[in-house]
């Protein structure tokens, strides 16, 4: 083998190792954020606000009317139906990181269920109606300048490592903070995000159900902290987080419904 043959040989082997040096890295770090959040960090104090667009109401129970329904829910009303529906506070009891496949049924690090009255995770139902058919989405823009969708949290990382799901049936739209104006799309899961309000535009990206006028629509709403996210760190230790969601309605075409006939 000439000389130039091995120096060639050489080259590629220490690239070889380069990389396999890279990716044992890479996995070991992820391992630890995992492990070490699992191990020693819970995110305390938090808030969560929901209004609604024109034309569109909520509440956590279904109604006789769409005059019963109401265009804003308090954390204190959401924190109330936790703790009668799962029997925990929370208030009083963290998040903690966990993961999900199918944005419905979440794992610890170590693969072990994650019961839904554990509050590792917060689960409840939201019951929507709309005074005509219209497409919902999710809106960073806001009515009033402080009610757009937001997640926000004095440790700057947090907000990229939460998400939200919505469960309609057999179909779940989860928002992740930290995709910007995108949208991807697996079997019956579609994983999205919004962009900053000043960017903020209804379309494909960002549409979540349709409703039909004045017909109660149940949809389940879990926050949790995405154990596998790269966010997910013991940074997030003793953190605090504040989450707004605020959805509209638009037509077919992503125009936003203006007229309220209630």
């Amino acid at each position: 083998m000439s000389q130039g043959e091995k120096s060639k040989e050489k080259k590629q082997f220490m690239i070889s190792i380069l990389l396999v040096l890279i990716a044992l890295v890479s996995i070991s770090a992820a391992t630890v954020a995992w492990f070490t959040i699992a191990d020693y960090t819970k995110v305390y104090s938090m808030g969560i606000q929901i209004t609604m667009g024109t034309n569109l109401r909520l509440d956590l129970d279904a109604h006789n009317t769409f005059d019963e329904y109401v265009k804003t829910l308090q954390f204190s009303k959401i924190a109330d139906r936790i703790q009668k529906d799962l029997g925990y506070d929370m208030r009083e009891t963290s998040l903690m990181p966990v993961t999900t496949s199918d944005g419905a049924t979440f794992t610890y690090e170590d693969g072990t269920p994650v019961p839904k009255d554990s509050g590792a995770y917060l689960e409840f139902t939201l019951h929507f109606i709309a005074g005509e058919d219209m497409y919902i989405h999710l809106t960073s823009e806001s009515s009033n300048g402080a009610d757009g969708t937001s997640v926000t949290s004095k440790n700057a990382k947090l907000p990229g490592a939460m998400r939200i799901s919505f469960t309609m049936g057999n179909k779940v739209y989860i928002y992740d903070p930290g995709m910007g104006d995108n949208s991807r799309t697996q079997k019956n899961i579609k994983q999205f995000g919004i962009p900053e309000e000043r960017q903020m535009v209804p379309n494909d990206n960002n549409l979540l159900f349709t409703l039909k006028k004045e017909v109660d629509c149940p949809v389940v709403v879990r926050v949790w902290l995405e154990g596998t996210d790269a966010d997910c760190t013991d940074e997030l230790r003793n953190a605090d987080y504040n989450l707004r969601l605020r959805f509209v309605g638009t037509d077919e075409d992503h125009n936003i419904l203006t007229g309220d006939s209630h």
